[in-house]
């Protein structure tokens, strides 16, 4: 059973939209807990995997493995992520900008996520 979504969350989650950079609550976050899945609840990322990139959108350099699915997006250039779980879609994943030693950078709708805090 999933959750229950207002309009904007289903807008960005079901529709794959996106929010307006900065604006998320997650954006300048950092409580130790996990990233969830706002749809269905799916543990994605741990708090220690979070940095700031500056993006304007919360960035991860992992998952929690099988947590999230790699998918070619629609406009042919970028890699989408979504829910493993629901296919709920998160943002988008880039490698190779050098942020973090894992050099990747999974950016987050905040919308798409819930926190448990640790």
């Amino acid at each position: 059973m999933f959750n229950k979504l207002n309009d904007e969350e289903i807008r960005v989650i079901e529709n794959k939209g996106t929010e307006r950079p900065f604006s998320g609550e997650f954006n300048d976050f950092y409580e130790k807990g996990i990233f969830t899945c706002k749809k269905c609840n799916t543990k994605l990322y741990e708090s220690d995997t979070k940095f700031s990139s500056g993006c304007g959108w919360p960035s991860f350099d992992d998952n929690i493995q099988g947590a999230v699915k790699r998918v070619p997006d629609v406009d042919g250039r970028r890699v989408e992520i979504v829910c493993s779980n629901c296919g709920g879609h998160l943002g988008h994943v880039f490698e190779g900008e050098g942020f973090t030693s894992k050099n990747t950078r999974h950016c987050v709708n905040s919308i798409s996520l819930n926190f448990e805090k640790k």
